[in-house]
């Protein structure tokens, strides 16, 4: 089994060539703009994960761009790896600011959520047509617990926290009816889960760099 093996994973693909998939391959300029965006909005913030995390957007874009675009297993790979990354380093982040963690007892819960989605993945799998979306729906529960777990101590940091899950909930959704409903619309639904789960993302870290003010206490 090749790297360069061809892999045909959504509605709008029809064939192997390079721009099968245009739509779902351009509108992964939204994790790019969502970037530049929050890379902005970071001005003055003196903590570095901020600008860390708004690298690892922007590479998300190019990954999943190259995915759609060559739709093979080498860039499958390149698709998910920034993804966890991001995953990681905001579990990371969020310890520290929102927790006030140090970064030993921050690492920990980063490390520790390998075991928890090695445990969550196969459950969410069970659940009926969510096919591989069961792969980052845990994401969205992990930040609804930490939204229901600061509701006291940050309510306005919980409250964000809720909204991102709310949109990483809307945008799987996308992604999870791309393949069935792509006999009644060709072009699918993928390119949805691009632009929606760009806009939470830079959400995400746009509730991050605001808890560091005022605006995350609740008075």
């Amino acid at each position: 089994m090749s790297l360069f093996d061809p892999v045909d994973a959504y509605c709008e693909r029809t064939d192997p060539s390079l721009w099968s998939e245009p739509v779902n391959a351009l509108t992964n300029a939204a994790f790019l703009i969502a970037a530049a965006v929050m890379w902005v909005r970071l001005r003055g913030e003196s903590d570095p994960t901020g600008r860390i995390l708004c690298v690892l957007l922007g590479a998300i874009g190019v990954g999943s761009g190259l995915f759609h675009l060559f739709a093979n297993r080498l860039t499958g790979i390149m698709d998910v790896v920034p993804i966890l990354g991001f995953i990681l380093a905001y579990v990371f982040a969020a310890h520290r600011r929102f927790w006030g963690q140090g970064q030993v007892a921050a690492g920990l819960w980063t490390l520790g959520f390998f075991p928890y989605a090695a445990v969550m993945v196969p459950l969410f799998g069970l659940v009926p047509g969510i096919g591989s979306s069961a792969g980052y729906a845990p994401v969205a529960l992990l930040i609804g617990l930490h939204a229901v777990a600061l509701r006291r101590r940050a309510p306005r940091t919980a409250r964000g926290l809720g909204i991102g899950a709310g949109l990483l909930v809307l945008s799987l959704g996308m992604r999870t009816i791309d393949a069935p409903i792509c006999a009644a619309l060709p072009l699918g639904t993928h390119f949805l889960w691009h632009i929606l789960n760009a806009i939470m993302l830079g959400w995400m870290i746009e509730v991050w760099r605001r808890h560091g003010g005022t605006a995350a206490r609740g008075h």
